[in-house]
């Protein structure tokens, strides 16, 4: 992982996203997952652009399942856009890098 990319999981989801005072997307996703793998170097990317602006972070769904199951994620990758605590968007599968920048410019 980047080291712009927050670790998000069970225990610090409340802190980091909810309470969180910029707006975060949230990336539920586990290793096995292709799809997964395959968007990861354009939300790494894409973390570099939105530094400071948009924070973002990748949550395991296997190792966090309390937060997988609150938020209802049945199928992987799911991006799902906070701002102010709500969730505003939602992305499932294999999205292509101007889908996501267009989702994370609205957070703006």
């Amino acid at each position: 992982m980047s080291g712009n990319i927050l670790e998000i999981n069970d225990k610090n989801f409340e802190s980091e996203v909810l309470k969180s005072d910029i707006p975060v997307l949230v990336d539920f996703w586990a290793p096995w997952c292709g799809p997964c793998r395959s968007i990861a170097p354009i939300i790494e990317e894409l973390a570099n652009v939105y530094l400071g602006k948009i924070k973002i972070g990748k949550c395991n769904v296997d190792d966090n399942q309390l937060v997988a199951a609150q938020y209802g994620i049945r199928s992987i990758p799911t991006l799902k856009f906070f701002k102010n605590g709500n969730i505003v968007n939602e992305l499932v599968g294999m999205a292509p890098k101007p889908t996501l920048e267009k989702a994370l410019n609205s957070l703006l």
